[in-house]
């Protein structure tokens, strides 16, 4: 009882003693220690040239480019660095691509041990071999001195930009440059520092390195066979006073100084991939996944800095001007009277390989993002429906009669979820047979309606030699071994004592995925679509939730290398798996909950195991619009709340919320009481049964953002700095949202009806209310009361949004709806925008079958043209028959300055006049055409007069 009136109070508390602090992580605490000698220890200001205004920062930095070493190799710089005193050469290496990338990687000339590069193959697009650098005749290297030491600058052009680098020698830094104008600056604070690979001392020698060797947690110890590996370096954004990125934490969307400041954090942002349970909020700890992708931006610029590592990383973010941790930076290594952020890497193993992206804009930013991770795959349709899910629909009947109220209450869906407990004893590709005798019956119930099945499959695989799954893994040798080596790791989850597979075993990822097809997995249809759960991995006995570090993957790598892109590699299977259960091959879906740079290409994310209060529908919001800054785009919430019971008010709020997050599924915990939409009653009913149509409304517009996410890697949902890159009070701006370019979302989170909201209008723009219609024109800040059954969406003045109105069960039953257009005018009487339509399962999209289109309304005419993207070919062809039929059936024109009379639709050669009410001046000069009936897959014009 005391258990469920704190959950019902929000009152959610983690277990803080399970998860390490940066000074219980021993090669954080000494790095930290490190940084803070610098600080101490610096007391040189920087030099400045006066020739060439060149300002070269003096840190106390015992790391310097060795003498003569420097050479450009084709598109590489090659250099040595070395330690004052620690005499074991580091080799340098400045890799220049086309777009303007640099990436560095560093690590010893001559290893002790051979370090883990493995990250690459699986992170970058192909595996790395598809970026493209830059042609050595691009690129012009020279060398000056400055003040007594050796600096480099490289500068290339690429179709007419030009990027640069300089390369200070001693001390050792990098400045990336726009212009002249340094923007990121590595090592510029000197807090550099790599823990070179050594012998271990003998028994009677004393520990050269602070937990070095060995280090205890709790009842765990790490045994370090490898001895200290770790690394740091500060990375400086010079100019910015606002980072983004770095999922998961709960905590703001502009991330906050963790340094010496009362309204920050005092321990540094940490991304090692954990099973929280009842996670905090507005916390820098490490939740369930970690992408280290950091964005930087202000009025000019916006650039980042991708840090490739999966071992477990810590940030530590500090501002200019802020605190007196940063006042000493500015004494130690000096600063211009502009703001910085200044960073502070640290990573416990593998090689340091960094990425600096240039921009400058922010869609320049995120194309250069998306050639390194690849963007976000076009995901089968009905994912983007409503999901219903709870852990646990009880059996059979259970999941047949939660879809048949959702039928005899007219709210559409797309999938119904099964939990753990489908299985037998937790045997995933099992089924209970006492609750679930005919689930292929099932799934073809289901998919009468177009609805789908999702069930859960965890990566743990149950100890018992009679199930197949486990016997057949054990006999090939899939498993991840124990630190010795000498038999299969056992760790504890919900099956009891389990295995894991090791899926840097050559053949263990194509024998997962095998798991999936459909003689495999009995009872399992193509309707049937999965998520993965507990996959960071989630060990219950295990040292923070997880596996211990020491624990041994093929090649005699420790899972300290690999943790943080162990999830990914499980979805990977998954992805494959699902896609050759059946020929020709369809698009998958896959629900992640652990994730890394590269997951977005096999499915979605969700925030974990949120909780029924007001906080956690409040910081939902940032930690999307932070996945999205980091590339994971389809994103969302627990709608509801997994942890405790909402309140009505509260539930139907986050219905709201939740239907303009990119991943829509209502979830709850097997302890919560049933809160399907229709469980309270009215008036709350009809409020979720809106809420959920309008989501489906809006289908087309959401399908074309994925469209153009897969084509750019732009975000999908946006904070409103991306949109509005040079207004400044939006930058640290949490509470208010775009969805694309085109719609604002003002959500209503408080419990407090009565309380005003405040929304800033940007910019010389219109805006429209999308329900009413009604214009404000911006700049304009507005104070809104908005009751339960009430939101405050905005469309953007310019914009063509592309919707059906037809209500059906589900999405699939939508395929061959006619659509609408919604036509917002701009100040200036012109909008545009997209449409994209394939079938939304297949991959024949990749050669063209598809229909996309460019709307545009200008000069009182409406136009519709086939996109540059357009590909000619046979699958193109049969996808247009198919579509022939499909027409815009409305079309609604808000904003117009002079009444309109005439409609005249010109297609195919043919012109005809059409039917077109105009609803003046008490609708904001409204104009409605009925039935233009113009095809989409063809060209034509629709002018008005």
């Amino acid at each position: 009882m005391t258990v469920a009136l704190l959950i019902q109070g929000g009152a959610l508390a983690v277990k803080r003693e399970d998860f390490k602090t940066c000074e219980q992580a021993a090669f954080c605490r000494r790095h930290r220690a490190f940084a803070d000698a610098v600080v101490q220890s610096s007391q040189v200001l920087p030099k400045t040239d006066s020739s060439n205004n060149m300002s070269i920062p003096q840190p106390a930095s015992l790391y310097s480019v060795s003498n003569n070493t420097v050479h450009l190799d084709g598109h590489t710089l090659r250099a040595t660095v070395s330690h004052d005193t620690e005499k074991v050469p580091l080799k340098l290496e400045i890799l220049f691509l086309a777009n303007g990338i640099v990436r560095m990687r560093m690590q010893e000339e001559t290893p002790f041990l051979a370090r883990f590069d493995e990250t690459q193959k699986h992170v970058l697009r192909d595996e790395g071999s598809a970026l493209e650098y830059a042609s050595p005749d691009a690129i012009e290297h020279t060398s000056e001195t400055v003040d007594g030491t050796t600096v480099h600058t490289v500068r290339y052009n690429n179709n007419g930009s030009e990027f640069g680098v300089r390369i200070v020698e001693n001390p050792w830094s990098l400045a990336y440059l726009h212009g002249s104008k340094p923007v990121i600056e590595l090592n510029h604070n000197g807090f550099f520092r790599f823990e070179h690979l050594r012998q271990k001392p003998s028994a009677d020698e004393p520990s050269d390195v602070d937990g070095g060797w060995e280090e205890t947690f709790r009842s765990w110890t790490d045994t370090k066979p490898r001895g200290p590996e770790s690394f740091g370096m500060d990375i400086r954004f010079s100019g910015f006073e606002h980072v983004y990125g770095i999922p998961e934490h709960s905590s703001s969307l502009s991330l906050k100084t963790t340094r010496d400041d009362k309204e920050g954090y005092s321990e540094p942002y940490r991304m090692w991939n954990l099973d929280v349970f009842e996670y905090e909020l507005d916390s820098p700890m490490a939740l369930y996944g970690s992408v280290p992708f950091m964005v930087a931006h202000n009025p000019d610029s916006t650039v980042g800095v991708f840090w490739m590592n999966a071992a477990e990383t810590w940030v530590d973010v500090t501002r200019d001007k802020s605190n007196a941790f940063s006042n000493l930076l500015r004494l130690a290594g000096g600063s211009s009277k502009e703001h910085a952020v200044n960073t502070h890497w640290i990573s416990e193993s593998g090689l340091m390989d960094i990425f600096l992206l240039p921009g400058k804009s922010v869609a320049d930013l995120y194309k250069q993002y998306s050639t390194l991770v690849e963007p976000t795959r076009l995901p089968r349709d009905f994912a983007l429906g409503y999901h219903q899910c709870r852990w646990n629909y009880i059996d059979q009947d259970d999941v047949l009669a939660v879809s048949e109220k959702m039928h005899e209450h007219d709210i559409p869906y797309d999938s119904i979820w099964l939990d753990i407990e489908y299985t037998d004893g937790k045997r995933y590709f099992t089924w209970d047979s006492s609750k679930f005798p005919d689930p292929v019956s099932m799934q073809n119930q289901l998919s009468h309606d177009g609805h789908k099945l999702v069930t859960v499959i965890d990566p743990h695989i149950k100890h018992d030699t009679a199930y197949s799954v486990w016997k057949e893994g054990n006999e090939l040798g899939y498993f991840v071994k124990n630190k010795d080596r000498t038999g299969n790791f056992q760790g504890w989850c919900w099956p009891g004592e389990s295995s894991w597979v090791d899926y840097l075993k050559p053949g263990a990822m194509d024998w997962t995925a095998k798991q999936y097809h459909l003689d495999k997995f009995n009872g399992s249809t193509t309707d049937l679509f999965i998520w993965n759960d507990m996959n960071e991995p989630s060990i219950f006995n295990g040292p923070e939730i997880t596996m211990e570090k020491d624990i041994k993957h093929y090649g005699d790598w420790e899972h300290r290398d690999l943790h943080n892109i162990n999830g990914m590699l499980y979805n990977k299977a998954t992805y494959d798996g699902l896609c050759t259960r059946e020929s020709p091959s369809k698009r998958p879906f896959i629900l992640s909950r652990s994730y890394y740079a590269g997951s977005q290409r096999y499915g979605a994310i969700w925030t974990g195991d949120n909780a029924a209060n007001w906080e956690s529908l409040r910081v939902s919001v940032p930690m999307v619009l932070s996945n999205n800054i980091a590339g994971m785009h389809f994103a969302g919430a627990d709608v509801g709340g997994f942890f405790g019971n909402p309140e009505k008010e509260l539930l139907v709020r986050w219905y709201q919320l939740g239907i303009w997050h990119p991943f829509f599924r209502a979830h709850a915990h097997i302890d919560t009481k049933r809160r399907e939409p229709w469980v309270f009653g009215e008036p709350y009913l009809s409020i979720m049964r809106d809420a959920v149509r309008e989501r489906y409304r809006m289908l087309p517009y959401w399908y074309t953002l994925f469209r153009e996410a897969s084509l750019t890697g732009m975000p999908i949902v946006r904070p409103m700095w991306v949109e509005f890159p040079k207004q400044t009070d939006l930058f640290a701006e949490q509470s208010i949202f775009m969805v694309g370019s085109s719609i604002m979302v003002v959500p209503a989170m408080d419990s407090d009806m009565s309380k005003p909201l405040d929304v800033s209008f940007p910019l010389q723009e219109n805006w429209y209310d999308i329900h009413t219609h009604s214009l404000y024109l911006a700049p304009l800040k507005r104070q809104f009361t908005v009751d339960l059954e009430h939101t405050l969406v905005f469309a953007r003045g310019g914009s063509i949004i592309p919707t059906r109105e037809r209500q059906r069960r589900s999405s699939v039953l939508m395929k061959h709806d006619p659509f609408t257009l919604y036509v917002y005018m701009s100040r200036n009487g012109t909008a545009a925008g997209k449409l994209y339509v394939d079938d939304g399962e297949s991959f024949d999209y990749e050669n063209g079958a598809f229909i996309e289109r460019k709307l545009s309304f200008a000069n009182a005419k409406l136009t519709s043209r086939a996109s540059p993207q357009t590909i000619e070919s046979p699958e193109q062809k049969a996808f247009l028959e198919n579509m022939k039929s499909v027409r815009v059936e409305r079309l609604v024109i808000v904003g117009l300055r002079n009444q309109l009379t005439k409609a005249v639709v010109s297609e195919n050669g043919k012109q005809r006049e059409v039917e077109l009410e105009y609803r003046g001046s008490s609708a904001d000069r409204e104009c409605v055409v009925r039935d233009p009936a113009v095809l989409i897959g063809n060209d034509w014009d629709i002018t008005f007069s």
